[in-house]
C-alpha cells in the first residue's frame, strides 16, 4: 500500500500538474524553436549580411547550434539543485530565464546598427535560452512521472512532451501569419521581433500558472527519508552528479544514444526543411511554415496515444517503432519534398514527425524510471541534454553543409539513417521499465549506501 507521501494524487489535481508542465515548457519550446525558425528565415540577413546566402545560413545555423552547448551546462547546474532543492523552484527559475531572453532578442539592435556586437549578443542571448532549456525538460516531466501512478506513466508523463510540438506550433504560426500580412521588406524590417517581445506576455501566464502546483510526493518523501539517514548515521550524501556517473553510467549512455534519432530528425524534419524547401525546391517561406505548421499540430495530436500505447506494450517496442520508422521514411520524405508541392511537402513532414512522436512520447516516462529518485533530475536532464550537443545542435548546419556541398539530399537521408541505427542499439541494450515503482525505497537505500 502507498503511503500517504507517495500515494497518487486526485485526477483533478494531477491534470492541473500536467497542465502545469506542459504550459511552461510550451512556453520555453516556443522561444527556443522560434529562434530556429528566425535563424533560417531572417537572421542570415540580419546578422550575417554581405555573406553568400547559404553562407549566412550556415553562421546563422551556427549561432543556433551554440544554445545546445549550453543545454549540458543547464543539465548539470539545474539537476544538482533540481535534486537537492525540488523540481517546482528550479522549473520557476528556468522559464524566467529563457523569457528573459527571448524578450531581449526581440530588442537587439542588427548588424547594420552596433555592427559585428550584434550577432555577439544574439550569440550569448541564445547560451542563456540553451542553458534554461537543458534545466526545464528534466524538471518538467519529473514533475509529472512522480506525482502519476505507474499505470499510466506513459500517458500522462507525455503531455509535457506536446510542449515541444504545441511551441513549434506557436512559433510558426505568429511566423507565418506574420509573413502572410507583412511584406518581405516589412518582416525583416521589424515584424519578426513581434514573436521574440510576445514571450514576455506568456511567461507572464506560464508563472501564475507553475507557482500554483505543488512539489512532486515522490522528492518530498526521498528528501525525508535522506535527512533522516544523516541525522542516523552522520554520512555525508553523495553529489546527485557523482551518484549518477557511479551507479548509473550505463542508464545515461543508453538515454544519449536514445536521443540521436529523436534529435536528429526533429530538427532535419522542422528546421532544415525550411532551408531545404525554400532554397532547393523553390516553394515559398509562407508555404514551408504551413506545412511544419499542419504536421506539428498532428504531432502534437500522437504523443498522447503513442505515450498511452507504452503503458500497454512498453516503452522499448514503442521506441524502436519510431526510430525504426524514421530511418525508413528518410529517402520517401526527401523524394516527396522534391515534387515541389504543398501536398507532397506536407505528408512528408507529417509521417515523419508522426514517427518521430513514437520515439518523443515515451521518452519522458523511460528516462525518468531509469534513475533514483534523489539523482533523478541530475541523471534524465544530462542522459537528455548531453546528447543534444552531438545530435539536435549540429544538425540543422550539418544538413545544410551536405546540401551545399553534394546538392542533394541523399547524404542528408544518409547521415539521419546512421543516427537511427544508434538509437536501434541503445535502445536495444535498455531494459523494459514500464510499471516501475519511482518511490522505490530499497532501489534509492541500496545506491544511496553504495551497494
Amino acid at each position: 500500500m502507498s503511503s500517504p507521501a507517495t500515494a497518487p494524487p486526485a485526477p483533478s489535481s494531477l491534470k492541473r500538474i500536467v497542465a502545469a508542465s506542459l504550459i511552461g515548457t510550451t512556453i520555453e519550446w516556443y522561444d527556443f524553436f522560434l529562434y530556429g525558425s528566425a535563424a533560417a528565415l531572417v537572421f542570415n540577413k540580419l546578422f550575417f549580411p554581405g555573406s553568400d546566402p547559404l553562407v549566412g545560413t550556415l553562421l546563422s545555423f551556427l549561432t543556433y547550434a551554440v544554445g545546445f552547448a549550453a543545454r549540458p551546462l543547464g543539465a548539470l547546474v539545474f539537476g544538482h539543485y533540481g535534486d537537492r532543492l525540488g523540481r517546482k523552484k528550479l522549473l520557476v527559475l528556468s522559464l524566467l530565464l529563457m523569457g528573459g531572453a527571448t524578450f531581449a532578442i526581440g530588442l537587439l539592435p542588427t548588424h547594420a546598427t552596433i555592427g559585428t556586437a550584434a550577432p555577439v549578443l544574439l550569440t550569448v542571448l541564445r547560451l542563456v535560452q540553451g542553458f534554461a532549456l537543458g534545466g526545464e525538460w528534466g524538471g518538467a516531466v519529473l514533475l509529472v512521472s512522480e506525482h502519476g501512478d505507474a499505470g499510466r506513466r506513459g500517458f500522462w508523463a507525455s503531455w509535457p512532451q506536446t510542449g515541444a510540438p504545441a511551441g513549434q506550433l506557436l512559433a510558426t504560426g505568429v511566423l507565418s501569419a506574420l509573413t502572410a500580412l507583412l511584406s518581405d521588406a516589412a518582416f525583416t524590417s521589424w515584424g519578426w521581433r513581434i514573436p521574440f517581445l510576445l514571450s514576455g506576455v506568456l511567461v507572464i501566464v506560464g508563472l501564475w500558472i507553475r507557482l500554483s502546483v505543488d512539489e512532486s510526493p515522490v522528492f518530498k518523501a526521498a528528501l525525508a527519508r535522506a535527512e533522516a539517514r544523516r541525522t542516523e548515521t552522520a554520512q555525508v550524501e553523495k553529489m546527485p552528479l557523482v551518484a549518477v556517473v557511479r551507479h548509473h553510467w550505463r542508464d545515461v549512455l543508453i538515454a544519449m544514444g536514445a536521443r540521436m534519432a529523436e534529435n536528429i530528425s526533429y530538427y532535419v524534419i522542422t528546421a532544415f526543411i525550411l532551408v531545404y524547401a525554400t532554397t532547393s525546391t523553390g516553394l515559398s517561406k509562407q508555404t514551408a511554415l504551413n506545412a511544419v505548421l499542419v504536421a506539428s499540430a498532428v504531432h502534437f495530436a500522437v504523443i498522447p496515444a503513442w505515450g498511452a500505447l507504452s503503458d500497454r506494450i512498453g516503452r522499448r517496442p514503442v521506441y524502436l517503432i519510431g526510430a525504426v520508422g524514421v530511418g525508413a521514411w528518410m529517402f520517401p520524405f526527401f523524394a516527396l519534398v522534391d515534387t515541389r508541392s504543398f501536398g507532397g511537402l506536407l505528408l512528408a513532414v507529417t509521417v515523419g514527425l508522426v514517427l518521430h512522436g513514437a520515439m518523443y512520447a515515451p521518452q519522458a516516462a523511460f528516462f525518468s524510471e531509469m534513475f533514483s529518485t534523489r539523482m533523478r533530475y541530475s541523471g534524465a536532464s544530462i542522459g537528455a541534454q548531453f546528447s543534444s550537443v552531438a545530435a539536435g545542435a549540429p544538425a540543422p548546419l550539418i544538413a545544410t553543409a551536405l546540401l551545399a556541398d553534394h546538392g542533394t539530399s541523399t547524404p542528408i537521408a544518409l547521415y539521419v539513417i546512421a543516427a537511427a541505427l544508434i538509437t536501434v542499439v541503445a535502445i536495444a541494450c535498455a531494459k523494459e521499465t514500464r510499471n516501475r515503482d519511482l518511490s522505490d525505497e530499497v532501489e534509492e537505500e541500496r545506491v544511496t549506501a553504495g551497494r
